[in-house]
Formats: structure tokens, C-alpha cells, sequence
């Protein structure tokens, strides 16, 4: 997929909507609009990579670091039961946005393991988490 039809790209350059909950030079995390569970975050790469075989060790190190501050910060605002952290590359393992980012999702017991929600998330619940993360993220 080319960087110009890419909607990650699109939220990285301002031109298309999302719950943002943080942002650091090589990467922007937002909330998934078709959440698995509540808090279901992506972290992404600022610069297109289709996938992790065109990721630079470089934009993978720094969605790992941002992962990490990310959990830490699910953890202490959502209290989930547990957090499932998933990268998908191929169509055959769930990738639906060719372009790399990470899910973060939080998970309650006996909750279905799942990359994507079927519905939309509501629009207000997501404002808030983005915003209760984003405060704590600093």
C-alpha cells in the first residue's frame, strides 16, 4: 500500500481523525476505533513501513519503548486483568492497516481473545480514555 492511500499516514499528517493519546518524534499512539476491549491502543510509526519486515530496527525499537510507557499507563488507569500486545503482519495474521504500528489491547477475565472489535467504539468512551491516558502519559 502506498503512503498516500494509507490512513495511518493520514492521521500522522493531520488529515484524517483520532483519539490521540500521545506522540514522540518517530511514532503517534491513538485508540482503535473498532476496539477489541476498552483502551485498546495502537502504537504506529510515523514514517510508512508496510509491515515488520520493512520496519528499520530503528521505528521498531521506538514503538517498543513507547509500547512500554503505553502498558505501563493502561495498567494504571484501566486496572485490566491482563494486556494482550500484538503485531500483525499479513492478511493471514489479522493485518487489516498495512502500515507497522503494535496493538496494546487490555483484557478482562474470561474476555475472547480478539484483534478487532465488530462495532465502532463510542465516540465519547474513547475521548475520555484517550484523555485519561494522555494525562497520564504527561
Amino acid at each position: 500500500m502506498a503512503a498516500d492511500a494509507c490512513i495511518f499516514c493520514a492521521i500522522v499528517a493531520g488529515r484524517a481523525p483520532c483519539h490521540r493519546v500521545a506522540e514522540d518524534e518517530r511514532t503517534i499512539v491513538f485508540l482503535d476505533l473498532f476496539p477489541a476491549m476498552p483502551g485498546h491502543t495502537l502504537v504506529v510509526t510515523k514514517e510508512h513501513f508496510e509491515n515488520v519486515h520493512e520496519a528499520t530496527p530503528e521505528a521498531m525499537a521506538a514503538v517498543g519503548a513507547m509500547s512500554k510507557r503505553v502498558a505501563d499507563a493502561l495498567h494504571a488507569e484501566l486496572t485490566p486483568a491482563g494486556l494482550s500486545v500484538y503485531q500483525a503482519t499479513g492478511v493471514a495474521a489479522g493485518q487489516t492497516v498495512f502500515h507497522y504500528h503494535l496493538h496494546l489491547m487490555p483484557r478482562a477475565e474470561g474476555s475472547t481473545l480478539t484483534l478487532h472489535g465488530r462495532a465502532q467504539g463510542d465516540a465519547d468512551e474513547l475521548a475520555g480514555i484517550a484523555a485519561r491516558l494522555s494525562a497520564r502519559l504527561g
